[in-house]
This record gives C-alpha cells, sequence and structure tokens, in this order.
C-alpha cells in the first residue's frame, strides 16, 4: 500500500527528528501540521485543533497575524541577517529603545540574545563579571528558588530545581548554587518575616560569594506553575540591596502581559538588576530573547579589565527577528491587552472550577492568561495527548499539570471548549 502524504511525513519524522523532552522510543504520538491561523492549528489529516498553549506560551497574538508577517516581510527586502559586530541596523536600535521604555526602571541596556536559555546565561555572566569589576571576584554562586525553571543549558540548568530540574543527571558538572524553598504564600497574600527566614540566612552567611538572586517573579513556570506573593519578591529584592546581591527577574514565561501586568515584576512595584526576556517576545514568530541591566552594571564591566562583556551570539539582533518583536510590542500596546487578560483570567477560572469536583485532582489555580490544574499523579502523556486531539484541541501537559495559557485574542466560546474538554478528559480518565 502506498502511504499518504501524512503517513509518510510522520514516518520520515520518527526515522530522523528527535523532539524536545521525548525518547526516540517514545509511544507519544506526534501530529503533523499544516498551517495555524489565529487560535487553530490545522493538522495534514485535515483535522483542526483550538490552540491552548500558544506554542509553549510565545504566541500571544495567535498564528499568522498580518502585521507581524508584514513586519518580516518588509524587512526582508532589505537584509534578512548581518553580523552585529561593529555593525548596527534600525531595528535593532528601534527594538532596544522601546525595551527601554517598557520595562521598570534603570534597565537602560539592552544585550540581545539567540533564546531565554542563553538570555540566562547572559545574565550570569553579567552578574559574576559585574562584581569581578568591582573587585569581589569570590561572587560566583547564585540563589534560586526550588521549583524554579530558567532554561536548559548548563548555566541556567545550575539554577533550575535541583529535584525537579536535570541535576541528577548532570550534577557532576554543573556549577552547584543555593536553592531555597519556593514561597508558601500564594499571589494575592502578604508574607511574613518568617517567609524570608532561609532567603536571608543564605545572605548573611555568605553574601560575599553570591552574585545573584534569580527568580521568576510571581510565577514559576515549567517548574510547577506555582503564582506566589508579590510581597515575597518585594522583600526579596530589599534583601538583595542589603546585603549587596544583584537580583536577576527572569520574566521569559511572564513578559509581554501575561500575569494582567506588562511585566510580572510590576506586581511588587520592584526593578530588577537585570531582567531576561524571550518567548513572546517575537510574538512567536521567531527566536529571539534580551537580557536588560542598569546602566551601572553594563559601565562597571565596560570600565573594568577586559573592558568588553564576554558574550557574542552570531546571529545577535537579526533584523528579521527585531522587526517582528518591534511589530509584536507595537500590536499588543495597541490592543486593549489588560481587559482582555482579565477577560481570559475569568473564563478559565469559571471553567476549570468544575475540576475541582475531580478525585485525581489536588488544586485548581488561575493568574492572568494561565490555568492549571494540578494533579494527584503525573499524566500517562501517550493517553491524554491523544484524548486530547481527539477532542478538537491543542493541550501539552507535563507532570502532574495540565494547564492553559493561550493567545490572548482567544474567544469566550474557545476557553470553554478548551476547559470542558479537560474536564471531560480527567472525568473519563484518560489521563491515566
Amino acid at each position: 500500500m502506498t502511504s499518504t502524504p501524512t503517513a509518510s511525513l510522520l514516518d520520515d519524522d520518527k526515522k530522523f527528528i528527535w523532539h524536545p523532552y521525548s525518547s526516540t522510543c517514545s509511544d507519544i504520538p506526534v501530529f503533523a501540521v499544516k498551517s495555524a491561523s489565529g487560535t487553530h492549528i490545522y493538522l495534514e489529516n485535515g483535522q483542526q485543533l483550538i490552540d491552548g498553549m500558544a506554542s509553549w506560551w510565545c504566541a500571544i497574538h495567535g498564528y499568522n497575524v498580518a502585521e507581524l508577517n508584514s513586519a518580516i516581510t518588509h524587512q526582508l527586502k532589505d537584509m534578512a541577517h548581518v553580523m552585529f559586530g561593529g555593525l548596527t541596523h534600525a531595528p535593532a536600535v528601534e527594538l532596544c529603545k522601546k525595551l527601554v521604555a517598557l520595562t521598570p526602571d534603570k534597565l537602560d541596556t539592552v544585550f540581545l540574545a539567540d533564546s531565554g536559555s542563553v538570555s540566562v546565561e547572559i545574565a550570569m555572566k553579567m552578574a559574576i563579571q559585574y562584581w569581578h569589576a568591582e573587585q569581589q571576584p569570590r561572587k560566583q554562586k547564585f540563589i534560586s528558588l526550588k521549583n524554579g525553571y530558567h532554561g536548559d543549558t548548563l548555566g541556567a540548568m545550575s539554577v533550575c530545581d535541583p529535584v525537579t530540574g536535570m541535576h541528577s543527571l548532570f550534577n557532576n558538572i554543573l556549577a552547584e548554587n543555593h536553592f531555597i524553598k519556593s514561597p508558601a504564600r500564594p499571589f494575592g497574600t502578604p508574607c511574613q518575616d518568617k517567609d524570608l527566614n532561609e532567603l536571608q540566612s543564605i545572605l548573611e552567611q555568605h553574601s560575599h560569594t553570591i552574585a545573584a538572586l534569580i527568580l521568576e517573579p510571581v510565577v514559576q513556570g515549567a517548574g510547577g506553575m506555582k503564582f506566589y506573593s508579590a510581597d515575597y519578591l518585594l522583600q526579596a529584592k530589599a534583601l538583595c540591596e542589603q546585603y549587596d546581591v544583584l537580583l536577576i527577574a527572569d520574566e521569559i514565561a511572564t513578559g509581554f502581559g501575561r500575569t494582567g501586568k506588562m511585566f510580572a515584576c510590576e506586581h511588587a512595584g520592584i526593578s530588577p538588576d537585570i531582567m531576561c526576556l524571550g518567548k513572546s517576545l517575537t510574538g512567536g514568530y521567531m527566536t529571539l530573547a534580551a537580557t536588560l541591566c542598569s546602566k551601572d552594571i553594563s559601565d562597571t564591566i565596560s570600565h573594568h579589565d577586559p573592558h568588553v562583556f564576554m558574550h557574542g551570539p552570531t546571529f545577535m539582533g537579526n533584523p528579521l527577528a527585531c522587526s517582528v518583536a518591534l511589530a509584536s510590542i507595537q500590536l499588543l500596546e495597541s490592543s486593549d491587552w489588560q481587559q482582555n487578560i482579565q477577560r481570559i483570567e475569568q473564563q478559565l477560572a469559571a471553567g476549570l472550577q468544575q475540576c475541582r469536583q475531580l478525585e485525581d485532582v489536588t488544586d485548581v489555580r488561575t493568574l492572568g492568561a494561565i490555568g492549571v490544574v494540578e494533579l494527584k499523579q503525573a499524566v500517562n502523556m501517550a493517553s491524554i495527548q491523544q484524548a486530547f486531539v481527539n477532542a478538537g484541541v491543542w493541550i501539552r501537559p507535563f507532570g502532574k499539570l495540565i494547564y492553559l495559557m493561550p493567545a490572548y485574542i482567544i474567544p469566550n466560546t474557545e476557553i470553554t471548549i478548551l476547559t470542558n474538554v479537560i474536564f471531560d478528559v480527567l472525568n473519563d480518565g484518560n489521563h491515566r
């Protein structure tokens, strides 16, 4: 029998491709995509799926967006790429100028990168090189929150949760850092002094060797989808200042409106010393990230040996990526995104509420355009993924978490479908 184009495509995929977080021997299904538009993914077999993931949280405007398409095609007429060493161009200049204006105060210098993980690597290198320039070369360690996730490269992995992360496989080569319990107080509640005791204790004992505290503001993403008190963030910033330690805010997942603020740091009213951006920076079109820092950090590094920052990606400042990123920010700012996020939060909360009655569910929580159902046990990915697709939705759980982070343009009717499908699939036992 002659294979259909879809079957042939999937056969070749299985033969040649290793997908993220997967085994080449896995029975977890892979689905061939023909196109995507708005909030819909169209499979090669003719099936249409409502996307609840925004392509790992980055396609905030949906797919095939006219304004973003135009930004790329217009830029392509001039150049697709040019090296950034010794050269510059309008898309990069305008984007960096916009990022400085948009982000919290004192983040005045932008270093462009290729991906979120790399932006974290850059932030960590900035912190270490800053303290070296400040004649404190011993300050090379980091404090990180348990249940945190900051990327898959080696430096970033060294500040990911040592249990839920990948330390068990690579702990002989990863730098050893300090980990503290993730904040216990939920979002919207104040902290007590005891909530900061562990952080303060480590700072008291080890601040002379600690370069920075790195955390995901308010929302811990891939490490557990936990929402914690903004007051914790406020007090943690104060402790960092007290003990002369930098604060790195990893806003890769939370930036550009996802939590209801343009940046999650705004919930606490703080400005970090270094901020990492990625994911939705380009509206999900191209890989691009940015690491912003204070002028004090960039100037201090530049005025001391070796008088340069020791990092230089080949595709840094790619004009296509910068152009679409600028268009994405302009599109976001011109929309009523705050009202949209509030609407999505209300719909997610109402729709996921029914899951609380299920025996396998331990918690249901929402914040901004994020909805989470936490189970007692990890899901069976092969069965639950197929069940979701059979029901006409694209939802990609991990571990014990089934979550939704849709595009901001998603209508209420589609949110209702997504939340109802989650309930039905769990209620039918297709997650086991």
